[in-house]
């Protein structure tokens, strides 16, 4: 028969035993997602943002792991694009590599695994959307990659990166100059004469959920807008429509000038064909 003490006891502990018990369920999923199970203390600290650390006592932080993993992404990437492209030069491949690691597309894997529900975050980064910022996804998708690295191996590592973004690897070529579309929008107004790009950003929403409206503007016209929880990513997303918008109508001005010249030699044909059979046998 237990003593009043030993219940006391059990009754006292019961919050923490459910708390890591829904914590260890919590990481099963997570691992069923990424197919790979991961050392639980070495998962934890890969989702444990500084701001949760700094608020409970100066836990470890992620950002070790976040270094070692960019690095492995990185890697695995750069050696993936140096194989499928052998003809590329040096810039092209970096803007290949720029399109598939960036903190934009590196947060939109980490939407996909839901990951934003796994961070551990200070209650200052809960109050204000922390579980879906790009830059906290990205960092801990990062962590993530170099947790499994350092649990399992490169090659585990590698096939992890390789499940995860080679549809962003096959599309990286169609992206313009990677997703940095300012740059991609900045490069092709120069090569159409168009002048340089510029933005206006507004904002609207309380403090701790602002919401970034921008509109790019080449010439004094308004050619794509976009809109984001930062500037950054509100620009961004303007660039990118504004560079579909002038792509699409360069491509229609090429293929009428393409058409009105096979008209032409066409017609020219045409002309000489009727010379030639009017002339006198």
């Amino acid at each position: 028969m237990s003593s009043p003490k030993k219940a006391e006891d059990a009754k006292a502990d019961a919050p923490a035993k459910k708390k890591a018990d829904n914590q260890a369920s919590s990481h099963t999923l997570l691992e069923g997602r990424l197919g790979y199970e991961v050392e639980s203390a070495l998962l934890v600290r890969a989702l444990t943002h500084r701001s949760y650390a700094y608020e409970n006592g100066g836990l470890p932080t992620n950002e070790r792991l976040e270094f070692l993993g960019d690095s492995v992404l990185g890697l695995v990437v750069t050696d993936t694009l140096y194989r499928i492209h052998p003809d590329l030069p040096e810039g092209q491949l970096a803007k290949l590599r720029a399109a598939v690691v960036n903190s934009r597309a590196l947060a939109e894997v980490g939407r996909g695994l839901d990951l934003g529900s796994f961070i551990r975050l200070g209650r200052g980064e809960e109050g204000t959307g922390g579980r879906d910022k790009a830059s906290i996804l990205a960092d801990t998708l990062e962590a993530v990659i170099g947790a499994v690295y350092l649990d399992q191996g490169l090659d585990s590592a590698s096939e992890l990166v390789h499940r995860l973004f080679d549809p962003l690897i096959e599309k990286s070529s169609n992206l313009g100059a990677g997703l940095d579309w300012k740059t991609s929008l900045q490069e092709l107004t120069a090569t159409e004469g168009l002048g340089v790009p510029e933005y206006l950003v507004t904002e609207t929403g309380p403090d701790h959920e602002k919401t970034f409206t921008a509109a790019a503007r080449v010439g004094g016209v308004s050619y794509g807008t976009g809109t984001g929880r930062s500037k950054k990513e509100a620009e961004q997303q303007a660039a990118e429509s504004a560079w579909r918008s002038i792509r699409a109508a360069a491509d229609e001005r090429a293929k009428a000038a393409k058409e009105a010249k096979k008209a032409a030699e066409e017609a020219k044909e045409a002309v000489q064909d009727g010379e030639s059979s009017s002339a006198p046998a």
